[in-house]
């Protein structure tokens, strides 16, 4: 069922999907819930779930956004890896880095990585203090989140790793036109212009928004900085 959910989504959106992709979404969705017995990766185990919550609304990406052929992704705050992961079953010619603050997680992407013949760059490190170092600052064509800090807070710790005309695509919920509100500032303070918010609904009815932010200009030296101070002033 779970595969059949994702091809009748694919075949209505146009995007093409293989026997091979269709077999690295099975050993994701059970490798997910069998490590989700030993960590908390997710609260989502059922299959149709996993289809729709995780890996069609990652690949949701590619109907909103023509992402350039061989395109440098970094995805922060990845989590499980979403949406990473499942971008790069579905565009194996991207370079894709997992970045994560929790090692755990990380161990878990790396067996999905081995299991399904994925390459990825997997990095264990905080968002802010990753973002200062030399071949991951501005050094990217598009950073990718689907984490659940607020949006002025993730343009911070996700706009200084694109480069100048690259984007930052962050996936959120219904509510993004509010959030979008309150980051206007963040969002010209570190080099950004907004270009677009994709609304959709995904197949379980649930509303969706992809918020796609150009870089336009280097962020400046100043940012990010501490979680601490992202978090209690933000920008």
């Amino acid at each position: 069922m779970m595969i059949q959910i994702i091809e009748k989504w694919c075949s209505e959106n146009n995007i093409p999907i293989t026997d091979r992709q269709k077999a690295d979404f099975k050993i994701y969705a059970k490798m997910l819930v069998e490590w989700n017995e030993k960590m908390n990766l997710t609260a989502i185990t059922e299959d149709d779930e996993i289809a729709v919550k995780h890996f069609i609304d990652s690949i949701s990406i590619l109907k909103y956004i023509d992402l350039k052929p061989n395109a440098s992704v970094i995805d922060i705050g990845t989590g499980a890896g979403f949406p990473g992961i499942p971008l790069k079953i579905m565009r194996p010619d991207m370079k894709l880095t997992l970045l994560d603050s929790l090692n755990k997680r990380l161990i878990f992407l790396a067996e999905i990585c081995k299991a399904t013949g994925i390459s990825a760059d997997i990095v264990h490190a905080r968002a802010e203090e990753c973002a200062r170092k030399s071949g991951y600052r501005e050094s990217f064509d598009y950073a990718v989140s689907r984490a659940v800090a607020n949006l002025p807070a993730l343009c911070e710790y996700c706009m200084p790793y694109v480069k100048k005309g690259g984007m930052f695509i962050s996936m959120k919920g219904s509510d993004a036109e509010n959030e979008l509100a309150l980051a206007d500032n963040a969002i010209n303070v570190l080099g950004g212009h907004l270009e677009n918010v994709h609304q959709f609904v995904l197949p379980d009815e649930s509303r969706r928004s992809i918020i796609s932010i150009f870089k336009i200009s280097d962020t400046p030296e100043t940012y990010p900085r501490r979680g601490t101070k992202i978090s209690k002033h933000p920008l």
